[in-house]
């Protein structure tokens, strides 16, 4: 699309990358609700969280 992103989400249900809430397009929340896939991952180096967008929270 040639915007750029902050940081990438990976999807635990499909692999879908998506960018983060603080890039403009935020398609990781957007593959959310478009597919229903609740958690997904940092795919930060040297992150391991993940988030679970049904119940807003997330853990290591």
């Amino acid at each position: 699309m040639g915007d750029t992103w902050v940081h990438l989400r990976l999807c635990l249900s499909c692999g879908h990358v998506g960018c983060c809430d603080s890039s403009k397009n935020k398609h990781a929340t957007k593959h959310f609700h478009s597919s229903g896939h609740p958690i997904v991952r940092s795919l930060e180096p040297g992150e391991n969280w993940k988030w679970c967008y049904i119940d807003q929270v997330g853990w290591e």
